[in-house]
């Protein structure tokens, strides 16, 4: 009786720790959006030498909340012609990647809410959500920029998924262990982004952006060709839920980078969450960089640069890391 009691007991405070876990996930999502919508909105305006928000509240800090309330607002419209279960279907998937991610990605040493031994697998399994809720939005919408929009999406995520597979192995050699938490205490030793492991950041950075449907890959959404791509079709919560699952996915990327290559909390002087912040915010601010540097390339080029170019240097330098780790 007394060791059933310990397991309940354990059960409990197991369940209660993931409950809390997945509470203080949807925050963070909903909070990291916000953000990132006022910050890219600044950045882009400083680089093009205009303000961006300023009327609402100081600075314009409070204006990604009235453009919530604004899409909360919004009269949720379906066309007459969608593949209904489909096209309701899309904006629920898209966010089922970015809850699961969370739950494994270590933002301090004490702070996860799971610690799984194959962490990263899980969030590269997940993710592969994303591509298929991109292809049923744009199927379901009966709409022909929808349409391209989707198999644009699903052609570059198996495209640059290779490569950003293949980035990621050389760390995990390195390392012994796919649990995020060992990867980044094993940086204590020296992050591997200056552990021959250089050319593996900029491989998975650029294959990150492409995954994220960011300039300049964001042939998905492509506005000046396809309106707004596989999305077209929503408004109010439907589309909110895709824009906050891509800046959400920002995040995601640019935490796993962190976590692999730049030491993830580990810093000194400051608490681990503190530099976990600073680096993943640092990687996402250049992410937006690129958005207002960088002219959108075609699909060719696209895809000719992960399957000639990033594809063979990623295999190099996966072959390269266990030769050495082998000698």
């Amino acid at each position: 009786m007394c060791d059933l009691a310990a397991i309940i007991n354990i059960i409990g405070k197991e369940t209660a720790r993931l409950i809390l876990g997945l509470i203080g996930v949807l925050i963070i999502v909903v909070v990291n959006a916000l953000v990132l919508t006022w910050v890219e909105r600044k950045v882009s305006g400083h680089m093009q030498k205009r303000i961006g928000p300023k009327e609402v509240g100081p600075y314009g800090l409070i204006q990604p909340f009235a453009d919530g309330l604004k899409l909360l607002g919004k009269e949720l419209l379906t066309p007459a012609n969608v593949d209904k279960p489909l096209y309701y279907l899309a904006p629920v998937i898209v966010f089922i990647p970015v809850l699961v991610s969370f739950i494994v990605i270590p933002f301090d040493g004490f702070l996860q809410v799971k610690d799984i031994n194959v962490g990263i697998l899980v969030i590269l399994a997940f993710s592969s959500l994303s591509v298929l809720s991109i292809l049923i939005a744009g199927w379901g919408s009966n709409n022909k920029y929808s349409l391209i929009g989707a198999t644009r999406s699903v052609a570059q995520n198996i495209a640059y998924e290779i490569p950003l597979l293949l980035s990621l192995l050389p760390v995990a050699f390195m390392a012994n262990s796919l649990s995020l938490r060992d990867i980044v205490e094993v940086q204590r030793q020296g992050w591997f982004v200056w552990r021959w492991q250089f050319f593996a950041f900029l491989i998975y950075f650029i294959a990150a952006t492409a995954e994220t449907n960011r300039t300049p890959f964001d042939l998905p959404e492509a506005e000046s060709e396809l309106v707004a791509g596989f999305h077209t079709e929503y408004s109010g919560m439907r589309f909110a839920l895709f824009f906050l699952a891509e800046y959400t996915n920002i995040f995601i990327a640019s935490a796993i980078a962190t976590t692999f290559f730049l030491g993830g909390y580990l810093g000194p002087v400051l608490p681990g969450i503190v530099w976990f912040f600073i680096k993943t915010y640092f990687l996402v601010f250049v992410i937006m960089w690129f958005r207002w540097t960088f002219p959108r390339v075609r699909f060719d080029q696209l895809l000719n640069f992960s399957w000639k170019i990033l594809i063979p240097v990623a295999f190099a330098n996966l072959i390269l890391t266990g030769g050495i780790l082998k000698l």
